[in-house]
């Protein structure tokens, strides 16, 4: 092992002589020096892998299997971190058939947020979305110019609807209704996240379901339908 030191310091040695000796030349036997420098680096750590190996007494099969099985963990922990954009929409569309009305939240190329609904079986775009942290399916609805929580749903949110003021006309798909004005802390779908805006709840019985109306979707960059994909732009 001492002599197998002073062999590397010498090599080590040799290299930063010769580097410094053809400075002003740029290269050293027709190579770059900054090549020249690379591949004495990585063989200099040759020179110590292979001693080490001779010297432990392991099976050369042995060692080149353990170096395959490293090298190949060592290439995939590179590609998924290349392509974990790609790896983590790939989860999300899984979850999004797994649970229906899965929002699959991605980043475009110029770094928006983007959010992809899927079309439900009914025909409308459907999203679990989130109320003051608590679970709230909607339908998206551009004939709604407001957000509207079922009261059912509101009571979820953590709201109660037995002490709200019900004077606001609106029409529901049951006919024409009564709503209470109120303000969300915050509500969420996929990575979109807003806080502060107003919603209305409706009266016991009204509705079955709540509507993702105008008032959020007007705080979009823009949203667009593509097919049977409905894409939120944050």
């Amino acid at each position: 092992m001492g002599r197998l030191f002073w062999i590397i310091i010498a090599l080590i040695g040799a290299t930063l002589l010769l580097l410094m000796a053809n400075n002003d030349s740029g290269s050293i036997l027709g190579v770059a020096n900054d090549d020249f420098a690379r591949f004495a680096y990585m063989g200099i750590w040759g020179v110590v892998l292979g001693s080490a190996l001779l010297g432990s007494g392991i099976p050369l099969g042995d060692f080149l299997r353990s170096m395959a099985v490293w090298a190949v963990i060592f290439l995939a922990i590179v590609a998924g971190y290349q392509y974990r954009y790609e790896l983590q929409d790939v989860g999300h569309r899984i979850t999004a058939g797994l649970i229906p009305g899965s929002p699959i939240s991605n980043r475009d190329s110029n770094g928006t947020t983007t959010v992809t609904l899927a079309k439900a079986n009914s025909g409308h775009f459907e999203v679990r979305g989130e109320v003051n942290g608590a679970t709230v399916p909607f339908i998206v609805d551009t004939g709604a110019s407001s957000i509207v929580l079922s009261a059912g749903d509101a009571r979820r949110a953590g709201l109660n609807p037995d002490k709200l003021s019900y004077r606001t006309p609106i029409l529901t798909a049951n006919g024409m209704a009564t709503a209470a004005s109120i303000t969300l802390d915050t509500i969420r779908i996929g990575a979109i996240e807003r806080h502060n805006i107003r919603a209305m709840v409706t009266e016991d019985g009204r509705m079955s379901g709540s509507l993702l109306g105008m008032n959020f979707l007007n705080t979009l960059s823009g949203f667009s339908v593509r097919g049977d994909r409905l894409v939120l732009s944050d």
